[in-house]
């Protein structure tokens, strides 16, 4: 069996347990059996190349980074708990009320902190793949009320553990905070070979378990892991744009995907970790090919609805070609998209929602609030 990892003895709140301290990417004695998992690496990217051509289909690749992003921050802070919705999400972003703001917030939060990891990537002279860059994610991932007193942007300086009420009876103890600073180097070293000798999508596989057992945050260690798993991808040119996340499948898998982590350190199990992970990139990349499709099957339909339309108007084309990036909003709103007059913003709405492609949900004569339902009940699914 392989050994992934050391213990070492700590004692935290009083309580002597052994914290375990992996050892440096990529396993070894034996390394990993490349040929169990070739195929499954085959596999998942041809599901990507496959994701890549169908994004043609819509006008626009930002409709679909716009829903990609927003339900891939909804399932990752789902996974840790949080109970908002993907309509709480655009009600939020609408300005309309919601009632769970803390949740609301975290998502919004991971939505921050994913923009900033895509900008420094997109840069010339941004920060590359680092725990630096991570660092600036994680300061705007706890930004707010619940994160506080998490140490946000910061590396932790006391001991933590998983599952559990306590130290002594926690399901895991990861490395002391001591062995944090080269721990992280070690694998900054491995993202950063210049000769890698394993396939992108395996090394990724690879640097989210690893990033999960040194666990190097106090609070967001998850979210910061699924996050790293979408800068390796673009980083490393897996995808185009963003349009592929795995937390949908690490959601459905949750107990799974702990178990693989798990097996990773207690028997030495990279290839099952690996192909688990592989499969859910597989999986992942198709299902976000049939909603490409979904989506624009239903844009193109609703579109030919109103070009033959005999009451539609310029203004109502351009408004119907934002819908899928403000699918909640007022008049006011498209008012000052459009950059149009109130009146003329108004009678654009209302061509819409005399065809049926968006519905006014409040039900009163004043300050009404619209939805484009069938786009944001496709991405719900």
């Amino acid at each position: 069996m392989r050994t992934t990892g050391t213990y070492v003895t700590v004692t935290t709140l009083g309580e002597a347990v052994k914290a375990f301290v992996p050892r440096p990417l990529p396993p070894s004695k034996p390394p990993l059996e490349a040929a169990a998992i070739l195929e499954r690496n085959h596999l998942a990217q041809l599901a990507l190349a496959r994701l890549s051509g169908v994004s043609g289909l819509v006008p626009s690749v930002d409709w679909l980074l716009y829903s990609a992003i927003r339900k891939e921050a909804l399932l990752t802070s789902q996974i840790e708990g949080t109970q908002a919705t993907l309509t709480d999400l655009f009600d939020e972003e609408a300005g309309f009320a919601v009632s769970n703001t803390d949740d609301v917030e975290e998502v919004t939060n991971y939505l921050r902190a994913f923009r900033l990891v895509r900008d420094n990537l997109r840069k010339p002279r941004g920060l590359p793949i680092s725990m630096r860059l991570l660092n600036d994610a994680h300061r705007l991932l706890l930004d707010g009320a619940r994160g506080s007193g998490k140490q946000p942007g910061e590396l932790r300086k006391s001991q933590n553990w998983i599952g559990g009420t306590r130290p002594g009876n926690a399901a895991f103890v990861p490395p002391p905070a001591e062995k944090l600073p080269d721990l992280l180097s070690e694998m900054e070293r491995f993202i950063h070979d210049p000769e890698p000798t394993l396939p992108p999508l395996v090394r990724v596989a690879l640097v989210h378990a690893q990033f999960e057992t040194i666990h190097p945050y106090l609070d967001g260690n998850g979210r910061i892991g699924r996050l790293f798993i979408a800068a390796l991808m673009e980083a490393w040119g897996l995808l185009p744009e963003p349009l592929m996340y795995l937390s949908g499948y690490l959601k459905k898998h949750q107990a799974e995907y702990y178990r693989r982590l798990s097996a990773v350190r207690t028997k030495g199990d990279w290839e099952g970790w690996v192909g688990f992970f592989l499969e859910g990139v597989e999986l992942a990349a198709v299902e976000a090919e049939r909603a490409i499709v979904s989506i624009a099957s239903l844009v193109t339909a609703d579109r030919r609805r109103l070009l033959d339309a005999p009451k539609s108007t310029p203004a109502s084309y351009r408004l119907f070609e934002l819908l899928p990036l403000m699918p909640r909003f007022t008049v006011e709103q498209v008012r000052q998209r459009l950059n149009t007059s109130f009146p003329t913003a108004n009678a654009a709405v209302k061509v819409l929602e005399g065809l049926g492609i968006v519905t006014e949900f409040t039900g009163q004569k004043k300050h009404r609030n619209y939805s484009y339902q069938a786009y944001i009940d496709l991405m719900t699914r």
